[in-house]
Order: C-alpha cells, then sequence, then structure tokens
C-alpha cells in the first residue's frame, strides 16, 4: 500500500472560526510550517494589545507566527517561499490575497469559506445566511482567485440550520464542519483524486460585512423577518431599538402567530415572558434584552427596574 508523503502547510487566519481548521491540520499527517494572522489588536475595557485566536493555538504548538502589516510585498512573498510549502490554506484571515501568494505553493492556495458557495460571498457569510432565514447552510472549499470568493469549488458539506439558531451558535458548529472537511479536501488532494468544479456565478449573493446600523429594527417588517434578523445579529453586532431614552439590544425572539391592531413596534404585553410586540405582520416575543451599558438579562430582570406598560411604542 503505498502512502502519500506529509504536505508542507502555511496557515492563514485569524478568529475563532479558523480555529477549528488549524486543529484539524495539527491533528492530520501534514505538518504546519508556519501560520500567518492578523496582527494583535486592543481589546477590552483597558485596550490591551490581545493575539488573534489563531495565534494563541500557534504559539502552544510552537509553530512559527508571523503576523505582517503588509502582504503584497515582495519581502513578504520571499520570506513564505523560506517555508518550502507545498500548500496554503486560508480560513477567515480577513485580507484578499495577491496572486503573488495565490500561486506560492505547488498546490496553490485553497479557503474555508462558511456557506454553501456560490451563496454568501464576502466577510459575514454566517450572519447573512441566518437573517436570510437559509435552513439549508455550510461549509465550502474553494480553489482561490483573485476574486472575492470567486475560485472553483473543491469540496462543499451542508447542514440544517436550527429554527432557533443565532450566528454565535451557527459559528461554532460551521468551524467545526470547516475544519472536517478540509481534512477530507487535502486527503483527497495528496491523492489527486478532488477535481475543481467552477461556480455558477449567476446565483452568486452577497455577504458583506455588518455595521451597528444594520441592527437598527423597523417594526414594520414582518415577525419572521425580524426574528432571522435578531439571531443573525447574535452576539455582533446585535439588533435594537429604544425603550424610552435608551438603547437596547433585542436576543432569543419567537414569532407569535396571532394578529394585532396595535402600531408595528407597540407593546402589546410585557409580562415575565418577556415583551410582545407588535410587527408589520404577527407579533414577536423578545425574551432576552442588553440594556446600554449593562449586560445581557432576561426581560423578566429588565422590567424590574423598567417597567412598561402596554402601549409603549419602541423607536428605532
Amino acid at each position: 500500500m503505498t502512502t502519500t508523503p506529509p504536505l508542507r502547510v502555511v496557515f492563514m487566519g485569524t478568529p475563532d472560526f479558523a480555529v477549528a481548521s488549524l486543529q484539524a491540520l495539527l491533528d492530520g499527517p501534514d505538518e504546519v510550517v508556519a501560520v500567518i494572522s492578523q496582527p494583535d489588536r486592543p481589546k477590552g475595557r483597558g485596550k490591551k494589545l490581545s493575539p488573534p485566536p489563531v495565534k494563541t493555538l500557534a504559539a502552544a504548538h510552537g509553530i512559527p507566527v508571523l503576523q505582517p502589516l503588509k502582504i503584497r510585498t515582495e519581502a513578504f512573498r520571499d520570506e513564505l517561499l523560506a517555508f518550502n510549502p507545498d500548500l496554503v490554506v486560508v480560513a477567515a484571515y480577513g485580507r484578499i490575497l495577491p496572486p503573488s501568494l495565490l500561486h506560492l505553493a505547488p498546490f496553490g492556495a485553497i479557503n474555508v469559506h462558511g456557506s454553501l458557495l456560490p451563496r454568501h460571498r464576502g466577510a459575514a457569510p454566517v450572519q447573512w445566511a441566518i437573517i436570510n432565514g437559509d435552513r439549508e447552510v455550510g461549509v465550502t472549499i474553494i480553489q482561490m482567485d483573485e476574486g472575492m470568493d470567486t475560485g472553483d469549488i473543491l469540496l462543499a458539506e451542508a447542514m440544517t440550520a436550527d429554527p432557533d439558531e443565532t450566528a454565535g451558535s451557527l459559528f461554532v458548529k460551521l468551524a467545526e464542519l470547516g475544519g472536517r472537511t478540509l481534512r477530507r479536501a487535502i486527503d483527497r488532494l495528496k491523492a489527486g483524486n478532488l477535481p475543481p468544479t467552477p461556480q455558477d456565478h449567476s446565483r452568486a449573493t452577497a455577504a458583506p460585512m455588518l455595521k451597528k446600523e444594520d441592527g437598527i429594527i423597523d417594526w414594520s417588517l414582518p415577525a419572521e423577518r425580524l426574528h432571522c434578523l435578531i439571531r443573525g445579529l447574535d452576539p455582533w453586532p446585535a439588533a435594537s431599538c429604544r425603550i424610552g431614552d435608551q438603547r437596547c439590544n433585542l436576543f432569543s425572539p419567537e414569532v407569535i402567530h396571532k394578529d394585532s391592531e396595535a402600531a408595528p413596534g407597540t407593546v402589546v404585553a410585557a409580562t415575565k415572558e418577556g415583551l410582545l410586540i407588535a410587527t408589520g405582520y404577527n407579533l414577536l416575543l423578545i425574551r432576552e434584552i442588553q440594556p446600554e451599558g449593562r449586560k445581557r438579562m432576561a426581560v423578566s430582570a429588565f422590567l424590574c427596574g423598567h417597567p412598561l406598560t402596554p402601549g409603549t411604542l419602541l423607536a428605532p
């Protein structure tokens, strides 16, 4: 029985989503010779520099970590060439790779993307999948080209999202699925039985980076749409509205299939179960809330200090 020699892999990734892919490589037969991650960023109230999760994992395994400010330089390309890589693996690195890095290694560069491409190309595929109400979600391994998630598909794996899935919970599931799918893809790549399939660009949708403004709630929308929006923005940037003079983030929604003559945004009931709010169609029950500058809490706890009466109108 013949075995393929291990590959020398350069891994490029930054946030939690990429950790599972790096761990899958570390648990496999191939050698991660270097890790490229974004620079340390200020974090928390003290704004202390904190390393990206991928850097922390790599350092724990004694793998060299590079955190360049610029990747489109000849000096950086030469630095990576010195590791003599066979393959570059990218997972949520945070920058578009130039051609000099895409063709650095004999096997090129492959990417672990958190959607079923060509749906949800861009920086926030997991969040947009939930916002758009997708039930079938998944990950795609692509051979990278110069576009934004436009490369040929090497391998895809689908799963069904739970009805109350949030971006936070789905991130964890897709990260693990991405790691397993990456391992399978590399094994097949080495065996020479992973033919690329061009994407159908006519079916492509965008998943741009989210902003806080994307979370401003329009109560005239149907409850089903708001149910998806609130879950898709949990935990960040969070869907929000104004209750009196304070901005509050809303979580844990439930669609109540019941008509109401109240104007959209009106509090129909405020009980220990949550806030029952009128929308453009059906009612929406909110079970958790986070007032500005405070921790996330059950609505019942919020109402102890901020009683609300039916008829209160929630502003955008």
